[in-house]
């Protein structure tokens, strides 16, 4: 491990890469010990990667027979040439994003006879079978291929149980699951991602303005239905307090016309570039975290965007769910409602805006919280020791 190539390690996630996981690029990206290579069925282009270090089963070209392609590689693991192609980068291990990307990366694994580590994020260690069954099964083709790629991972799950070397949990909520689940305690261990400190910093020379700030992907789990009923309360107290939301998801229609029958003030943004994300960040008064479990079981397993805020000084209100409590500390760098108690949320938002004190002590105590134990080169740096013990291990 000493010599001065760098080994390489072998990113995986199954569409590479949408612009919500801005998580799994920075983390790779910080990488100083191993270098990162990317491979999954196909290329989403939503996050921007270096070509020449991009493998994919679908490699563009004919859409049908991409598509096949695809299936097959996930169904019955025939990778058509993949394998042989990142064995001439010669990974030294394979990092798979989410307990789905896991199970589809196995093949590879074995073939290129290397070890597998897993990073469970949320849904992947909280939802049932039975449970993504009756919220999949009446949708929409989409809804019903997540479910049948859902329902693959619960069949080949004890495998991956087996022969994944480590298996990493964004959150002590999330490791509490994957042991419920049957997943061996020695073979996990609690990871926290990071942020970037250096890029998620406030500036004092901006101007805060009188928005609570929403980022995520509208999804039923991100909780920004209960955030609007919220927001009709806090408006009408506070009829200048404006609810911005940032991304985009398949129920992005139904929330903006919701916000439009009983809002005030709000603005839906769209998807937007990281930096206009900092910018916000910087703006808002509160940024909200009101996550929730969602109809089929899926639970925030950890909440990143709330260390992004504490790491600008944005105090947080959000729901005391799933991992959201390990990343913001209750009545020391923002305040945490009962899930789903929308004028508890309400209430919170309301003191931030009106406690000056309250809001300067927790926007400092956020700032020291992220640089203690979010950091994203001081995360990377643990994750790195943990792929050379893996590496080591595999060669005893």
């Amino acid at each position: 491990m000493m010599s001065n190539v760098k080994p390489g390690v072998l990113i995986y996630r199954d569409v590479l890469l949408p612009p919500s996981e801005t998580f799994i690029k920075w983390q790779s990206s910080s990488l100083t010990r191993f270098e990162p290579y990317y491979a999954g069925l196909s290329a989403d282009k939503g996050l921007e990667l270096p070509d020449e270090k991009l493998f994919t089963v679908d490699e563009g070209g004919n859409f049908c027979l991409g598509a096949i392609k695809k299936l097959v590689f996930k169904y019955c693991g025939v990778d058509f040439g993949l394998s042989s192609r990142i064995a001439r980068v010669e990974p030294k291990l394979i990092h798979a994003h989410f307990g789905t990307g896991g199970v589809t990366a196995l093949p590879l694994a074995r073939k290129l006879n290397i070890p597998l580590v897993v990073t469970f994020h949320g849904f992947d260690a909280t939802v049932s079978e039975d449970r993504a069954r009756l919220r999949y099964m009446g949708g929409n083709v989409h809804s019903i291929l997540n479910f049948l790629s859902f329902r693959l991972y619960i069949k080949k799950r004890r495998l991956l149980m087996e022969e994944a070397a480590l298996t990493l949990a964004v959150s002590d909520f999330i490791k509490g699951k994957l042991i419920e689940r049957g997943f061996p305690e020695n073979k996990i261990i609690r990871h926290y991602i990071g942020v970037d400190t250096h890029r998620f910093a406030p500036d004092p020379s901006i101007r805060r303005l009188p928005v609570v700030l929403f980022v995520g992907r509208m999804v039923e789990v991100k909780g920004l239905e209960h955030l609007i009923q919220a927001m009709k309360l806090v408006q009408g107290d506070h009829p200048y307090i404006e609810l911005v939301a940032i991304g985009d998801g398949p129920l992005r229609a139904s929330l903006e016309s919701m916000a439009g029958r009983i809002l005030k003030k709000y603005r839906f943004l769209g998807t937007q570039p990281q930096e206009n994300v900092i910018d916000w960040m910087r703006k808002a008064r509160v940024l909200a975290a009101p996550g929730v479990t969602a109809s089929n079981g899926a639970t925030e397993g950890f909440g990143l965007v709330t260390c992004e805020a504490l790491a600008m000084e944005t105090p947080v209100a959000g729901f005391r769910s799933g991992g959201i409590p390990e990343a913001v500390s209750h009545g020391k760098t923002g305040l945490l409602a009962t899930e789903g108690n929308t004028e508890e949320l309400a209430n919170n938002i309301i003191r931030l805006f009106d406690d000056e004190t309250m809001w300067k002590s927790f926007g400092a105590n956020g700032r020291e919280r992220a640089l203690d134990k979010f950091d994203l080169k001081k995360q990377t740096a643990e994750l790195e020791e943990l792929y050379i013990s893996v590496v080591e291990k595999s060669h005893e």
